[in-house]
């Protein structure tokens, strides 16, 4: 079974970091356009960032520009989101999905993914 783990949750206060991890288990994620969303309680799920397959292309969503960062190491198989300055309102639960895009246009439409991990909390306290 093709899937997504993700890692890298937890508790932290107000500005510090995080880096959340996305493995891909028993596909490789070269061929795919990989975005983070999340879902904060009672809320919908939301694009949070996206790298296009060779990484040469970002895109992020204004709530976290200049905060986050995605990466990918396609050696290792796996896509990274750096938060840096976290925010109480940052907390959710952070879902990777990967897609068989050509670009990461319109990715936070989460309908355009096919394949998605199990989540991981992301708890930012004041």
């Amino acid at each position: 079974q093709l899937q997504l783990v993700e890692s890298g949750g937890g508790l932290v206060q107000t500005g510090g970091s995080l880096r959340l991890s996305c493995a891909a288990s028993r596909f490789s994620l070269d061929n795919y356009v990989i975005a983070w969303f999340r879902q904060a309680p009672g809320k919908e799920r939301v694009g949070v960032s996206c790298i296009s397959l060779r990484g040469g292309s970002t895109n992020y969503a204004d709530s976290v520009k200049g905060r986050f960062t995605i990466s990918r190491d396609n050696a290792k198989n796996t896509v990274y989101l750096q938060m840096n300055s976290l925010k109480p309102e940052d907390t959710a639960v952070y879902y990777c999905a990967a897609a068989d895009l050509i670009s990461c246009s319109d990715y936070d439409e989460s309908s355009k993914f096919e394949m998605w991990g199990q989540g991981t909390l992301v708890t930012v306290s004041e």
